[in-house]
């Protein structure tokens, strides 16, 4: 409040205090006041910080979501029986299956779901169905071993575990091996000029590039999240090739570039955002030029300069089950023929020695 003041030129003056902001004694006591006001902040903060972290300390539930397997009574953490065997079904399954993928799949044909609870305002929260990042979750929460976990550090817990300690050490040693063969395939990830772009229009999710080797040979993907986390059975979409998608999108660019549709549409987008002022700047014939440039030098690009491109002509790709569609991004048209059209005046123009041996 005092600094909208501040900047109105309003003066603050307290009768029951017995100061004005219009005199530097005011000025000073407001001052006094507010640091104090702000010093009494600060330590309640730490002091509500060293309590919540003395009692994660003492093993003490603090609050938030229950884990699965758990009922909150009297604020503590209580062991749902029926819960608590879909918890070690969970762990027993991983440990034969090896992958999480696979524990989806099962679960979802078994009907389970994560946990349904009701918060303290008497609002119900329903179960979702399992995926990725929740049977991730449940895997390394070490709440199941009879710990509590705070800022990084693990305390005994008042609750009783679910898990037990032979099980729990061989979920993370396959959980380890896993990260690191992940790890091992995303650096040797090849190029995909599409990624972020491309969308699966049943599951509003998007596509990542993926990649698998067979025979000594490289096969490059883009996969649906939605697939990825639930199960490709889960979407009709589930993958595509990556050189055959590729190619078509490119293809498609090329056609719909050089189209008088296309540059028309590229034109009256530049004059809405621009302005009738600088109509006489962009000339279709100029536009169908510059673009028409981008055709033989494509496949001499690098591909980062390539996905490059293509994020400025593309807004989006939609994958459905009966095929694609591309929606080009009418601004990033406009910057790339600008950018085109500066290169070639550019390299249009003579040099200082051509130009000296000209005159002479």
């Amino acid at each position: 409040m005092i600094d909208t003041f501040e900047r109105h030129g309003v003066s603050l003056v307290s009768v029951t205090q017995h100061f004005c902001t219009t005199t530097s004694m005011g000025r000073l006591t407001l001052n006094i006041l507010l640091s104090f006001a702000q010093f009494e902040r600060e330590v309640i903060s730490e002091r509500i910080r060293d309590k919540f972290a003395a009692s994660r300390a003492k093993g003490m539930w603090m609050g938030g979501n229950p884990p699965l397997g758990y009922d909150v009574v009297d604020r503590k953490l209580v062991v749902n029986l029926a819960e608590a065997e879909r918890v070690r079904l969970i762990f027993r399954r991983f440990l034969h299956l090896g992958s999480a993928l696979l524990l989806i799949r099962e679960l979802h044909g078994k009907g389970h779901r994560i946990k349904s609870w009701t918060t303290q305002a008497g609002t119900f929260r329903a179960g979702r169905p399992f995926d990725k990042g929740t049977l991730y979750k449940i895997l390394r929460n070490r709440t199941y071993f009879g710990e509590t976990v705070h800022k990084g550090k693990s305390y005994p817990g008042e609750h009783e575990p679910i898990v037990d300690h032979a099980t729990w050490d061989r979920v993370r040693e396959v959980l380890a091996s896993n990260a690191k063969r992940r790890g091992n395939e995303a650096r040797a990830r090849t190029p995909a000029p599409l990624r972020g772009l491309m969308r699966c229009t049943h599951c509003s999710l998007a596509m990542t590039p993926t990649h698998t080797r067979r025979r000594g040979r490289l096969y490059r993907y883009y996969v649906c999240l939605g697939a990825s986390r639930r199960g490709h059975d889960t979407c009709p979409v589930r993958s595509i090739a990556a050189a055959e998608v590729e190619a078509l999108v490119l293809g498609q660019v090329r056609r719909l570039l050089a189209s008088p549709e296309v540059v028309a549409q590229t034109i009256t987008a530049v004059r809405r955002e621009n302005g009738a002022a600088e109509d006489a700047e962009l000339k279709e014939g100029e536009v169908i030029e510059a673009l028409a440039a981008l055709e033989p030098v494509w496949d001499e690009l690098y591909p980062a300069e390539q996905a490059r491109i293509l994020r400025l002509l593309i807004e989006r790709i939609d994958v459905a089950p009966d095929g694609i569609s591309i929606t080009l991004h009418a601004a990033g048209i406009r910057s790339l023929v600008a950018e085109l059209a500066s290169e070639q005046a550019a390299a249009s123009q003579p040099s200082a020695g051509a130009m000296l041996e000209a005159a002479e």
